[in-house]
């Protein structure tokens, strides 16, 4: 009986060494062949098994795919990337706000200035047409007597007064501080020296 378990044992060691030598070493020689010839074809094996793993539903849960992770990764920098536009597209927007304001305080601008230039045109020439009315009444005193323009100038605010007196002729100065009392003479005399 100890012959038979014995050639029992031989017989099943010898089955599984048949079976390693026949099938297993014979195939796994021939997988690793087609593996260097597929490389130096330019072959990634790898990457196929995986791209067609993706496509079988349970094959997909089992081995991890870098395409599904890549899709994530590329989304989430598709996200970025619209959230960073988005950004851009308000600061934008608040840019271009900020020059429209800025342009419409230039318009006010121009139109204050445009307007002040029009006052100040204005004011010369009420400026250039006081100093022409000015300039004929002291023509016009020139032209009167001394005798007559004397009592006016008595008559006037100092102020008034000395203006016209300032810009007479000396001829004629001295001919109407004459015929003024020698009092109201010294008065303006003294203004005159004074403003001079």
């Amino acid at each position: 009986m100890a012959k038979v378990i014995e050639e029992e044992k031989k017989d099943s060691s010898n089955r599984f060494q048949r079976f390693i030598f026949i099938i297993v070493i014979p195939l796994l020689f021939a997988i690793t062949f087609a593996l260097v010839i597929m490389t130096f074809a330019g072959i990634n094996i790898f990457e196929k098994a995986q791209s067609i793993s993706s496509d079988i539903p349970f094959l997909s849960k089992v081995i991890p795919s870098n395409e599904t992770e890549d899709r994530k990764q590329l989304q989430e920098r598709i996200i970025s990337l619209n959230a960073s536009i988005e950004d851009q597209e308000a600061k934008t927007a608040q840019l271009q706000s900020e020059i429209e304001k800025r342009d419409s305080e230039n318009e006010q601008l121009q139109a204050t200035i445009q307007q002040q230039k029009a006052e100040l045109e204005e004011l010369r020439q009420i400026g250039e047409d006081n100093k022409r009315a000015f300039k004929e009444v002291v023509s016009t005193f020139e032209a009167m007597s001394a005798k007559s323009a004397a009592p006016v100038l008595m008559n006037m605010d100092d102020e008034e007064a000395m203006k016209i007196l300032s810009n007479i002729k000396p001829d004629t100065l001295a001919d109407i501080l004459e015929k003024m009392p020698p009092e109201d003479a010294a008065r303006y005399t003294g203004l005159l020296s004074t403003e001079e």
